[in-house]
């Protein structure tokens, strides 16, 4: 697995693997081997959305500067 790869790459790849592991006519090995890759970038892109989100929180501050954590479909007036 490419440990350099942009989180956009990463997400495409776990389409790729989901997109072969339905179709199902691979080999029992190689879908235990995809399936393997694909928990691997599961976790991979769990970690750069979480540092995601903890950069918005950072850049969202309340009236006396502390972080404000709100639903991303809140607008501000």
């Amino acid at each position: 697995m490419n440990e350099n790869m942009t989180f956009e790459q990463q997400l495409a790849r776990l389409e790729e693997i989901v997109a072969a592991l339905e179709k199902g006519d691979a080999p029992l090995a190689d879908s235990l081997a995809l399936f393997e890759e694909g928990t691997k970038r599961i976790a991979a892109c769990s970690r750069e959305l979480d540092l995601a989100e903890q950069q918005v929180v950072k850049l969202m501050k309340g009236a006396d500067g502390a972080p404000v954590e709100l639903p991303f479909d809140t607008e501000e007036e």
